[in-house]
């Protein structure tokens, strides 16, 4: 589904790689969880996938179609197929629970009869149905970030792509994120997840790559944190 063929990227020239000649493959419906100490290329090797970064050298597929270098006017209708969630959640201070998510379909053209009937089912999964209007001041960090993956999922995307979503939060707001990753994984969307938390990534225990200095150093299909 997404593959990584001698991917290397330079932010600057004359600096060391922050990605050293990548090779990897992730089949769809896989859960992956990418470990390593800050700096090893993680962040990167996640932007890569919904084309906010490109290689410096190499390609990235996705479908066997390759993505790095999509022109401007390409990248709306790629990026539709991938859900984003980020340590900090991105949500509109000015609108409520509901509206968060009714932006997301809004942006992505949908109309309000799909935003009527979508978001219930999507706030039911978060377990967010006595929240709807609520605005985000109102929520803890763990329910706001079940907000952000609410927005991120409801326009049914092929991939979610989770870059430390739980870095803030503490431990029973953590395992709540990951359980409704788990649970959004079996419903067969592909799950990408970045986390420096060793209990969470041993507990999961799915596939683990592990990084350092830009390199993958460990593949672990039995999900055991190395690092």
């Amino acid at each position: 589904m997404i593959v990584y063929n001698k991917v290397s990227k330079i932010y600057k020239e004359g600096e060391a790689p922050v990605l050293k000649d990548i090779n990897l493959e992730i089949k769809e419906g896989e859960f992956i969880t990418f470990v390593g100490y800050s700096g090893a290329g993680k962040s990167t090797l996640l932007k890569m996938v919904y084309a906010e970064e490109n290689p410096t050298k190499g390609d990235v597929y996705f479908h066997k179609k390759k993505i790095n270098n999509l022109k401007r006017k390409q990248l709306p209708k790629h990026r539709q197929q991938i859900g984003t969630v980020f340590q900090d959640y991105k949500l509109l201070p000015k609108k409520n629970v509901w509206q968060n998510i009714a932006f997301a379909m809004e942006v992505a053209g949908k109309t309000e009869e799909e935003i009527g009937e979508d978001i219930p089912q999507i706030i039911d999964i978060v377990n967010l149905k006595n929240k709807v209007n609520k605005y985000p001041e109102e929520l803890s960090g763990g329910e706001q970030q079940k907000v952000a993956l609410a927005r991120a999922l409801v326009n049914r995307p092929k991939v979610l792509v989770a870059d430390e979503p739980t870095g803030n939060l503490d431990p029973i707001s953590t395992w709540e994120i990951m359980q409704l990753l788990l649970k959004i994984n079996e419903y067969g969307t592909t799950v990408m997840l970045a986390t420096h938390d060793k209990d969470v990534v041993n507990r999961i225990a799915k596939r683990v790559i592990s990084m350092d200095k830009g390199r993958i150093i460990k593949d672990d299909i039995k999900g055991k944190y190395c690092i």
